[in-house]
């Protein structure tokens, strides 16, 4: 969007790449409204002059008051930024049926019911910019991680069709697919692997395999304030980018996964994550 002194929602901002989006904007000079869960996670930017307030994307009432305090005080949301979101890590297999319908509440619906509690605002005011924040895994999808890429690889595609629906109410819809970024994305993908180290599961000789899944994300990882800066810098352009690659192996991830061949792709998978190991074990 042209730059103006906007009002900013960030969902997801207690740490990491969520922190850095909120003082992207925020440094730039415009009003941002930074959420979390848990409002006390935010002393931080609070105390940086960032507005802060609880929003739990998967409670209806919190979205509504969160956004209606906004509207209240400024008249709408410019820019929506749906960086919530969390890593149901395990084999889809064994996953309780919970965490994997959590999964998708959180990181596809959660977003959905954020855009459709701030669009009716954008429209009265001339438009606006929604970022939805996807991922590579969206297109590089690893063993231990389905549900998690299932839900990212959704929000993209949901992301494609509210581009083409709101475009004639002049908004614009951005996805980003970052790579690694470094967060605490890892440490709470590996503190909830489903799997629990079972010895009756069927992955119990693989769990360290599970386990570096689920902390894969952070090997590498480009800073969370580079990466915020770069998509603060593609949101100013008059027409921001339909998606946006950033951060480590975001670029490298996706070719990957049209230029290598489906079998040779998952066959490196399968061995850089124990499943050859474990195919041989039950195919002796």
């Amino acid at each position: 969007m042209a730059s103006r002194h906007l009002t900013v929602l960030v969902t997801g901002c207690s740490s990491g790449i969520g922190e850095a989006l909120a003082l992207a904007w925020h440094e730039a000079g415009h009003r941002v409204y930074a959420t979390a869960r848990r409002e006390e996670k935010l002393e931080p930017l609070r105390a940086r002059g960032l507005n802060v307030m609880t929003l739990d994307v998967n409670d209806q009432m919190s979205i509504d008051v969160a956004v209606t305090r906004i509207e209240e005080e400024h008249g709408a949301v410019d820019i929506l930024i749906n960086n919530a979101g969390f890593g149901a890590m395990g084999p889809l297999a064994e996953m309780p049926l919970s965490r994997l319908r959590r999964q998708f509440e959180t990181n596809v619906v959660g977003p959905v019911a954020l855009c459709q509690s701030v669009v009716p605002g954008m429209v009265r005011h001339g438009g606006g910019l929604v970022i939805n924040i996807g991922s590579v895994s969206a297109d590089f999808v690893t063993p231990f991680a389905g549900a998690y890429c299932g839900s990212k690889a959704a929000l993209h595609a949901f992301s494609d069709a509210l581009r083409m629906e709101l475009a004639p109410f002049n908004i614009g819809v951005m996805t980003v697919a970052p790579g690694a970024i470094a967060s605490r994305f890892g440490e709470t993908a590996v503190a909830g692997v489903s799997l629990q180290q079972k010895d009756e599961s069927l992955y119990a000789p693989v769990s360290n395999d599970i386990l570096a899944r689920a902390g894969a994300s952070q090997v590498g990882a480009s800073p969370a304030a580079v990466v915020a800066r770069a998509v603060y810098r593609a949101s100013q352009r008059r027409k921001p980018p339909a998606m946006l690659r950033v951060g480590n192996g975001s670029r490298k991830l996706y070719w990957l996964s049209w230029l290598l061949p489906r079998r040779l792709r998952e066959r490196i998978l399968m061995r850089r994550f124990g499943l050859l190991r474990l195919w041989r074990a039950q195919n002796p």
